[in-house]
């Protein structure tokens, strides 16, 4: 005879993922079934928001024989039935805390919620999941991943809804799906909500694929693009080739957003000379350089002042963002602090080019400025005052082009433009990295300002890159060395290794 045992599940979530919500189900859904439950979770830090295990033992009752059973605290290496991940990389960690083996279910979400140091990487920072894919595989009985987020968001229901969903489905448990279903009901709170993510989360777990259920798509504009607007699309369909349509159209709409349609007609006149040595000397490329040069051309025009910076932190539609993002009912009031540090540079960037420049050569000028902005400001922007206090400085776009900033970055975007027009016939692989050097402009403020150094630091020794046997692949690791520390010192130590220029040209 076969010795009773525990149903054994394993919750991993994060802060914020409902978790908590998900075991609470599960613990309920037991007792309604007929089992003895017992439950436990011991919360993690410093991993994004927090992740933690909840831990659920389920025991039947039958099977007790009215004793009660003994139950352990925390899932043991190699003795866990059922894995649910909230987020991949939880699956990624349950598996290498030996929570998956060959007897567990492992459902997880295939969806990324990036960690702390894959956000403030200076690049890309985020990592892969093929590998942790590849090892859920292997390791396993039965392994279902879907994007539960996705079908979170179509359903309107939380995550936890989707994956109770989930679990029904897979069948690792004996109870029917009416008594889940009633699980949720008892709950009282956005039902009809949750049952349509629980839906989505059983259908997606009895089809076992790698399905990803979308969120509806939005509802195209019935309105015709402005007369200005047509012209600009006209020209591009004239004098640029079919394949970078795309991205090009998206750069256009950067850079009318960001100013005007004048703008994005300079922005049209800067990529033609690029499009026409791509044709040139692309060699079969499908034209890659053009496309990287209009998408770092957009990226470049359309820099974050403070007039952008206060223009985005006004939209309505960032408003709208943040009680979906928090599931506000109508009736509830969301609050939004701005927190803001503006340095002299930032304001003296937006002020006509002759005032600007006797501020930041005047010492006690500076010093006067610096006192009036003081330190770090929050500004309620979901209050008249500070709502105001940002908008009226998103409305000074019309001085932007008689900007201190303005002036210099259009020089600067000149200079970039020619000098990728200038490689293209020399080396199309060169011209290409040039290209991508915008990658480092970005942000604002301190974040921009090192950007901008590290920029300037590589493009002063273009002409000893260009005389190294591997120009391209040079100019990349350099760019790529840049990106992987705030201080710069992976860039200084992989600039000390380039080759002489005598030595390089031998």
């Amino acid at each position: 005879m076969t010795e009773a045992r525990a149903i054994k599940i394993a919750v991993t979530a994060m802060g914020g993922q409902g978790g908590g919500v998900l075991a609470s189900w599960i613990v309920k859904l037991g007792e309604r079934a007929g089992y003895i439950v017992q439950s436990t979770s011991v919360p993690g830090v410093a991993q994004r928001t927090g992740a933690t295990v909840y831990y659920v033992e389920l025991f039947a009752e039958a099977a007790a024989n009215g004793r009660m059973p003994v139950m352990a605290l925390m899932p043991a290496s190699g003795d866990v039935d059922i894995v649910i991940a909230a987020e991949f990389m939880e699956a990624g960690r349950a598996i290498l805390r030996g929570f998956v083996s060959e007897q567990t279910t492992l459902i997880a979400s295939s969806h990324r919620e990036y960690a702390i140091s894959e956000k403030i990487g200076l690049g890309d920072a985020r990592q892969g999941v093929d590998d942790v894919r590849d090892a859920a595989q292997k390791a396993a009985n039965r392994f279902i991943e879907a994007d539960m987020a996705a079908a979170a968001e179509a359903s309107g229901a939380v995550i936890s809804a989707v994956l109770f969903g989930a679990l029904a489905g897979s069948g690792a448990l004996t109870i029917s799906r009416e008594v889940f279903e009633e699980t949720i009901k008892s709950g009282g709170r956005a039902v009809e909500a949750n049952l349509r993510g629980f839906a989505i989360g059983f259908d997606l777990a009895t089809s076992n694929t790698k399905a990803t259920a979308k969120p509806a798509a939005a509802s195209v504009p019935k309105n015709q693009p402005s007369h200005a607007i047509s012209l600009l699309l006209d020209r591009m369909r004239e004098e640029l080739p079919p394949e970078t349509h795309a991205i090009v159209c998206e750069g256009l709409k950067r850079c009318v957003d960001f100013q005007d349609v004048k703008y994005g007609d300079e922005y049209l006149s800067r990529l033609a000379p690029i499009a026409e040595a791509d044709k040139q000397y692309g060699d079969g490329q499908n034209f890659r350089l053009t496309k990287l040069a209009a998408k770092h051309l957009a990226l470049f025009m359309a820099y974050e002042d403070a007039i952008r910076v206060a223009d985005l932190k006004t939209r309505r539609s960032r408003f709208d963002r943040f009680r979906e993002d928090v599931r506000a009912e109508p009736n509830q009031i969301v609050v939004v602090h701005e927190y803001l540090h503006p340095r002299v540079e930032e304001i003296c960037d937006i002020l006509p080019a002759g005032l600007a420049k006797g501020i930041l050569k005047g010492k006690t000028r500076k010093r006067v400025l610096k006192a009036i902005l003081g330190g770090g400001k929050r500004v309620p922007t979901t209050k008249l005052r500070g709502f105001l206090q940002l908008w009226f400085l998103s409305k000074l776009r019309f001085m932007r082009r008689r900007s201190f900033r303005f002036r210099i970055e259009q020089t600067r975007i000149q200079q970039w433009v020619d000098l990728i027009t200038e490689f293209a016939s020399q080396d199309y692989k060169l011209a290409c990295e040039i290209a991508a050097m915008q990658r480092l402009l970005k942000g604002y403020g301190d974040t921009h300002a090192r950007g901008l150094a590290n920029y300037n630091r590589i493009m002063a020794r273009i002409e000893e890159i260009v005389r190294q046997p591997n120009p391209a692949a040079t100019l990349s690791a350099l760019r790529d060395a840049a990106l992987k520390d705030e201080e710069g010192a992976e860039l200084v130590s992989a600039m000390d290794q380039l080759q002489p220029a005598q030595d390089a040209a031998e």
